[in-house]
């Protein structure tokens, strides 16, 4: 490991302006006139790592023993949210900094390949390419890798039975993009740069069934991630340039296909599996497979009837329809299943978490999160996302690196907040484009003013061909979640939905539910609607909607 400083403060003292007290001041490191130049020294940014996993819900953090770890030496967001808790929408905020309204990703899939609204095609017809937080930092001299999923729609194309390669993008100088066969888990295409810096694809063949574990696995994608994204670091850290690195696991989304006649709905490494016939087998990390129950999914089964949203009329209510109207398909013995399997399927990404901080070295940032929650039963809306609720929200924040003070954060984080924050912790000031606010300095002082308030927005559009979330598994209810805005506060959640599913008409709703229990549990909207700090929710709610980067950032305050 190469020696650096590495403070926050030294960052900012290294970058400051030459006058002091009147006086011309030699930077740290240049000879002054006469002198003999010392010699120079190593670039004092830190370096920085990403690990974001897919649709990993909270419960499943108590499992990762080096999570567990990770927590207890670094900084705990216990307020951290995403923007829109759906996978693409979410990854191009992050990317971005930008609300969905402004990035255009407002959904998974193009819808109209015309005017695209969602997937890989609107982020780039969009010009989100270019204001990726990666494009600021290698811009200034960091080297920027990027292992893993990337964005829905990212794919080879076909011209003529002629295979077309994804598009290059900007900003990384280690592209290891792996492409959607990757969910399966096994037998996908992974990208790279070649010397000329142009993308090629790399082969990842599916193992026969009856090959040995050890081959299974070492053909699994988080598995392939993970040697990918230490192979980066390895080389990184004997280079003189700092460096950034995102890590994206597939894990643990379900799988849109089986690799395997035998693979579960969310198919961990085999080493992690059950054995055949015992349900409660294979490893679920720190605790017993058969530990797991469906009291850890809290709200799971929570009755529906008192969760109907409320017109507002004036200052008068009345009941509005139910949006929520699925049927009921999911059983408590699927739930289960499907909880201890995706407990087993994120050990592997904790092997991985290990293993890339054992190569990035302590005075490497590494922080942990994740594109969205996940429900599997709560708000009896079977299995999927995509809703404001906690389950589907909120997702771990957890930090660790020089300068960063052990111990629980409670300001509010949204995953807009990343790309100021990476650009803070590397010496520049965040884009003005940015609708999020930086965390940085709660790093390093818990108590730090931060955000009071996390906003979320969701468009609905009716599925089209090639949504990776209509699987029973992964989603099959995300077709009835209308378009919505939501503010949360310390109190409670506001949520503003749009019953009309036009794109011309609006039917506005609401529900509002409060954090004195631990879950959306009734909505009181009818009740509290005129309450001040409902009122000072509805506010910031209206602030937000629609608003510009310095709007958005001063309704969170």
């Amino acid at each position: 490991m190469r020696p650096r400083t590495t403070t926050l403060l030294g960052i900012l003292v290294a970058g400051a302006a030459m006058l002091l007290g009147g006086q011309l001041v030699t930077p740290a490191g240049q000879a002054a006139p006469g002198e003999i130049p010392a010699p120079a020294r190593p670039d004092a940014r830190p370096d920085i790592v990403l690990v974001l996993m897919d649709d990993f819900s909270l419960e499943l953090l108590a499992t990762m023993p080096n999570a567990q770890q990770m927590a207890a030496e670094g900084a705990v967001y216990d307020n951290a949210f995403v923007i829109d808790s759906l996978c693409c929408p979410s990854r191009a905020a992050l990317l971005t900094g930008q609300t969905p309204h402004q990035t255009g990703v407002l959904t998974n899939t193009p819808n109209d390949l015309d005017h695209p609204i969602g997937g890989y095609r609107a982020f780039a017809a969009n010009g989100n390419a270019e204001r990726q937080f990666s494009v600021a930092l290698q811009d200034n001299g960091y080297t920027t890798g990027f292992v893993g999923k990337f964005l829905n729609g990212y794919e080879t194309g076909n011209a003529g039975g002629r295979v077309l390669l994804p598009p290059k993008v900007p900003g990384w100088s280690t592209w290891n993009a792996i492409l959607g066969g990757g969910y399966n888990g096994w037998g996908y295409k992974s990208t790279y740069l070649d010397e000329a810096g142009d993308v090629q694809l790399q082969n990842h063949p599916k193992p026969p069934r009856d090959s040995s574990v050890a081959d299974l696995d070492r053909a699994y994608a988080t598995n392939v991630t993970s040697r990918k994204a230490v192979q980066f670091l390895e080389e990184a850290e004997v280079g003189d340039a700092p460096y950034f690195l995102e890590i994206a696991t597939y894990g643990p989304h379900s799988q849109l296909q089986r690799a395997y006649p035998d693979s579960p709905q969310f198919p961990s490494a085999f080493a992690d599996r059950a054995p055949a016939g015992d349900p409660t087998g294979g490893s679920c990390g720190t605790r017993p497979c058969g530990a797991l129950t469906l009291a850890d999914l809290v709200g799971y089964d929570d009755p529906r009837d008192d969760n109907a949203p409320t017109y507002l009329h004036g200052g008068r209510t009345e009941p509005a329809p139910a949006w929520r109207t699925n049927d009921i398909s999911l059983t408590g013995e699927q739930a289960l299943t499907r909880y201890r399997d995706r407990a087993r399927m994120v050990q592997s990404i904790d092997r991985l978490l290990a293993k890339v901080r054992e190569a990035a070295g302590p005075d490497t940032y590494v922080f942990l999160t994740s594109d969205n929650g996940f429900h599997l039963g709560q708000h009896q809306l079977n299995g999927g996302k995509g809703t404001p609720y906690d389950s589907d929200s909120r997702v771990p924040l957890v930090v660790v690196g020089p300068d960063v003070v052990p111990g629980s954060r409670h300001q509010f984080v949204n995953n807009i907040d990343l790309a100021p924050t990476f650009e803070e912790l590397a010496g520049l000031r965040p884009k003005r484009f940015r609708s999020g606010r930086s965390f940085a300095e709660t790093l390093r002082s818990a108590g730090a003013p931060g955000a009071r308030y996390a906003f979320f927005e969701h468009t609905y559009a009716k599925s089209q061909p090639g949504e990776v979330d209509t699987d029973e598994g992964s989603g099959g209810t995300i077709d009835i979640i209308p378009s919505y805005v939501a503010v949360r506060g310390e109190r409670g959640l506001l949520v503003r939905f749009d019953l009309d599913s036009s794109w011309q008409g609006t039917e506005h709703a609401w529900e509002l539910y409060r954090y004195d229990v631990p879950w959306e549990d009734t909505n009181v909207f009818a009740e509290d609607h005129d309450e001040p700090w409902v009122r000072d929710l509805r506010r910031r709610l209206e602030l937000y909607d629609g608003c510009a980067p310095a709007e958005c950032r001063a309704a969170a305050r």
